[in-house]
């Protein structure tokens, strides 16, 4: 597998300013990148990012902009596409989540909100910087930062996981079409991770044999699978047993399972999270 970029490569990733995103943006650095493209909201933070990666001689420039607005994204797009020329790595990380029952959201900060930040902008984002990956031809790459919460049901995150089901349906979706009008050179990666340690599900529990998994083997997995044109990359392994007893049980017999075995359905009951966390 191909550990370094591809000479010249440009890589934009959302919610660059902590955790896992800044990661990312190490990540990237460390692999050959030519310049680095990095969204926030909070402008101190990805700043900061932005200079660190500069120290290391890294052309890195940070925006400012909050992707839950159509218009913000669009305009922010337009004036990276005039600063870097081009995208060639595409990776949407940004992500909220509301852990609570579903009554118990708010429609426009709880449930509009997390639709648009987990859901839309990720197709806005990828809207705005595919069709010139399309038309130059070379070596791209898309990795979306879906969950683990978007294959199977649980109590306690009905519109984080709704918002997760859209976002691999659609990414999976987007993979096929490129394939079927031979566009071979854009590959597009789909990462359902479990609970990771970032701040983001603090107070979340693992279900069985389920670890919470530490930003750093997250961001390698996923990585390593997006260079790789890996189109699905689960971890830990038991989120892929899951998927496969959901699909072969019948549902009362996976509820039963979820609940007394592997403590999937109680895995949010002292979740505190961090307000307005993103990954």
């Amino acid at each position: 597998m191909t550990r370094e970029l591809e000479a010249g490569s440009v890589v934009l990733l959302t919610g660059a300013g902590m955790g896992m995103g800044e990661l990312y943006a190490h990540r990237a650095a460390q692999t050959g990148a030519a310049g680095i493209a990095l969204w926030d909201i909070n402008r101190e933070q990805v700043e900061r990012v932005a200079a660190d990666l500069t120290k290391r001689g890294v052309t890195a420039r940070a925006y400012v902009v909050n992707i839950a607005d159509r218009e913000a994204v669009a305009q922010v797009a337009e004036q990276t596409l005039a600063d870097f020329g081009h995208v060639d790595v595409l990776i949407n990380n940004a992500g909220v989540v509301r852990g609570k029952r579903f009554w118990e959201h708010d429609s426009e900060r709880d449930i509009e909100f997390t639709m648009q930040v987990n859901a839309l902008a990720p197709m806005w984002i990828t809207r705005a910087f595919l069709p010139s990956m399309m038309t130059r031809g070379h070596r791209a790459r898309i990795l979306n930062i879906a969950s683990a919460a978007g294959t199977l049901a649980n109590p306690g995150m009905s519109v984080y996981a709704s918002s997760k089901w859209s976002m691999i349906g659609w990414s999976e979706s987007l993979r096929l079409e490129l394939e079927a009008d031979d566009h071979p050179q854009i590959t597009v990666t789909t990462f359902c991770p479990s609970y990771i340690s970032t701040g983001m599900f603090a107070g979340a529990r693992g279900p069985l044999l389920t670890p919470i998994m530490t930003p750093e083997k997250a961001v390698t997995a996923a990585w390593n699978g997006m260079m790789a044109g890996t189109p699905m990359v689960t971890r830990p392994w038991t989120v892929k047993l899951a998927m496969a007893l959901r699909g072969v049980l019948p549902t009362r017999a996976w509820d039963v399972i979820a609940r007394r075995v592997f403590h999937v359905y109680s895995s949010m009951d002292k979740f505190t999270g961090r307000p307005g966390s993103a990954s």
